[in-house]
C-alpha cells in the first residue's frame, strides 16, 4: 500500500466517522420522541439493539438538556 492509497483510505474513514456521529445524534432524538410518545422501552431496546441502561441514559440526556436554564 502507497502513501496515498493510505491517505485516500483514512480520509474515507474519517468520513465515515462524521456520517455516524450524525446518525447516533439523530438515533438519540428518535429514541427521546419515541419514549416522549409513550413507546415502551423494551421496543425502543428491540428496534435499536440498545439496552435499557443505554436508552435510560438517551432519554435522560434529552430531557435534561430540554429543562429551561435555573436562576441562580
Amino acid at each position: 500500500m502507497d502513501k496515498r492509497s493510505l491517505a485516500q483510505l483514512a480520509g474515507r474513514f474519517r468520513d465515515a466517522e462524521a456520517r455516524t456521529e450524525i446518525l447516533r445524534q439523530e438515533l438519540a432524538v428518535a429514541i427521546a420522541q419515541a419514549d416522549a410518545d409513550g413507546v415502551a422501552q423494551k421496543d425502543i431496546c428491540e428496534a435499536t439493539g440498545y439496552t435499557r441502561q443505554q436508552v435510560r441514559r438517551i432519554v435522560k440526556a434529552a430531557t435534561e438538556s430540554n429543562e429551561p436554564p435555573s436562576a441562580g
